[in-house]
């Protein structure tokens, strides 16, 4: 599983405003200048996760953008889910899957929910205040990685 691009610069983005937490709001261009996104896909995100009730955006003079809430009560699967939607690893999680050529006979269908719910779970409990903190990249665990 990989995160597009569009999940990946709304964590990045998320993680800049929630170090504005509690000061001054901040503009979708300042977030666009400190994360080095593109100003347009940062209004895009600003405006989907504003929509997904984790930011909230004020036009105008002392307007600007803020979490709705704490962000050690946000998640990375609230994050991802605002922009791909229900995290689902596979699409026959949904009631009938038209586009599945072994629907009938598939015995691993039965068990897509709790594959899916673990893999949630999993995202559910890394908040973004422990995603924001700079020690947070000392503590995670090294991959390893295979030749």
């Amino acid at each position: 599983m990989r995160l597009s691009s569009m999940a990946d610069y709304a964590i990045v983005l998320m993680s800049a405003a929630s170090r504005h937490c509690g000061t001054a709001r901040v503009s979708a261009t300042d977030l666009a200048e400190e994360t080095h996104l593109p100003l347009p896909t940062a209004q895009k995100l600003v405006s989907l996760l504003s929509k997904a009730g984790l930011l909230s955006a004020t036009r105008g003079t002392g307007g600007g953008i803020r979490l709705t809430r704490p962000a050690s009560a946000i998640s990375l699967a609230d994050i991802v889910e605002a922009v791909e939607g229900p995290i689902a690893l596979t699409a026959c999680i949904a009631e009938s899957a038209p586009d599945c050529a072994i629907e009938a006979e598939c015995r691993i269908r039965p068990h897509s929910g709790a594959v899916n719910d673990a893999v949630r779970g999993a995202l559910a409990n890394v908040s973004l205040s422990s995603l924001s903190a700079p020690e947070a990249a000392k503590a995670l665990p090294a991959q390893k990685v295979s030749a």
